[in-house]
């Protein structure tokens, strides 16, 4: 608790110099400061006292004193009360007069407005504000989702704002589990990747959800998988300032992210590719493997990320690639044992409507078309004069009975 004040209090003073002189301060000024707080008390401890505009102004002393801001006289921050009584109206708390880097750098958030943003609206209330490594904080990163919640989980906030309601798809998603659910302090909150006060828009370069910045905010726990990516063809397509190649969370969405291994992962992750790879979308539909996972329902049928990797992504002629010629047999053989290279000269991607790319394909495809659609032609027009013919031997058949009868 002591260090968390320090820390706090005296940002720019070592620790052990701070301790010692917030321990001689308690010893000197204590006595000052719990007659000041026992003074304010006097009224202020009653729960029901409330103020000419109604709000409730009552402050419990026992959750005040063990909170970060216990050490100081309720005047450090009222600082326009000098005397008993004071006046109905009194200035507004200004937290920049100790917190002035905080204050600094919310001024250029989307968090500026202070009216509808003040500091209280994330740590708290104010006379029970407590050090962010504290259980029973706001900003504690067990706490944090459901702080932000308050207002990006609430439709008429976020409607106002002009923004989505995400808190309900953080939950549910796995790094909400893994906080809420697991209680792993390490797993992403928002936080970890918005900041805490100097929060910028998605749309400035200097934000940490720009997209040209995203991999490394989501490098900063998933080091690897962004070594992996930066090393790939997306990756270095947004390295060269190629905006339309995806970053995270293209494909994993930014608040509702699912476990990879997941059913309704696996089965969406296809359209994700195919919605920049569009023509490759069309040739795998074609296949055997889209028409057992899309249209038979077969979660462990092969996607996109299956051969092609899932952030490393090389081309063909990389020797590193699992696509590579020579890797080919690798790569199958994790799902077709005994693959071998013949099995491997399959085309996953083969496009009969290219006849450059794919000829004997394409003229196959022409050929059985052809075949298919004289085939039909012929049976049409057989059936046709069929008919044509027995309706001409009935009316036939019908005059000669005619003629008979009479």
């Amino acid at each position: 608790m002591a260090e968390a004040v320090i820390k706090t209090l005296c940002p720019r003073i070592p620790a052990r110099t701070a301790l010692l002189f917030v321990a001689l301060a308690v010893l000197i000024f204590a006595p000052a400061i719990l007659r000041a707080q026992t003074d304010c008390l006097a009224c202020h401890s009653d729960q029901d006292m409330k103020n000419a505009a109604g709000h409730n102004i009552s402050v419990d002393g026992q959750t005040f004193a063990a909170s970060i801001h216990g050490v100081l006289k309720c005047g450090d921050c009222h600082t326009d009360i000098k005397e008993y009584p004071h006046p109905d109206k009194i200035a507004p708390v200004q937290c920049s007069t100790c917190h002035a880097d905080q204050a600094a750098k919310l001024v250029g958030s989307v968090h500026a407005d202070g009216k509808d943003h003040p500091c209280t609206s994330c740590h708290g209330d104010a006379h029970a504000i407590f050090p962010k490594n504290d259980p029973k904080s706001a900003v504690y990163p067990l706490n944090v989702p459901r702080t932000c919640g308050q207002c990006h989980g609430n439709d008429g906030m976020a409607k106002k704002h002009g923004l989505a309601s995400v808190y309900p798809m953080y939950v549910d998603s796995i790094h909400g589990f893994a906080l809420s659910k697991e209680g792993l302090l390490v797993a992403a909150n928002c936080q970890s990747c918005h900041g805490s006060h100097h929060i910028l828009s998605h749309t400035d370069p200097q934000s940490a959800t720009y997209k040209a910045n995203i991999p490394k905010t989501c490098g900063s726990c998933h080091a690897k998988i962004d070594m992996d990516y930066e090393g790939g063809a997306h990756g270095k397509a947004i390295a060269a300032g190629k905006f339309k190649a995806p970053v995270c969370t293209d494909c994993h969405t930014a608040h509702a992210i699912l476990q990879p291994t997941e059913a309704a992962f696996r089965m969406q992750s296809t359209p994700i590719c195919g919605s920049c790879h569009k023509d490759k979308l069309s040739t795998y539909r074609d296949t055997f493997h889209s028409q057992l996972g899309s249209l038979g329902g077969y979660v462990e049928t092969a996607r996109c990320w299956d051969c092609h990797g899932a952030h490393e992504i090389l081309p063909a002629s990389d020797p590193r690639s699992p696509i590579a010629p020579q890797n080919l047999v690798a790569t199958c053989g994790r799902c077709h044992k005994g693959a071998n290279s013949s099995f491997v000269k399959y085309q996953p991607h083969a496009n009969a409507r290219d006849r450059k790319l794919n000829p004997a394909l394409y003229f196959v495809r022409l050929f059985m078309n052809l075949l298919l659609a004289g085939t039909l032609t012929f049976f049409v027009i057989h059936t046709i004069l069929w008919l044509v013919r027995a309706r001409y031997d009935q009316i036939r058949k019908k005059s000669a009975e005619g003629e008979k009868n009479a």
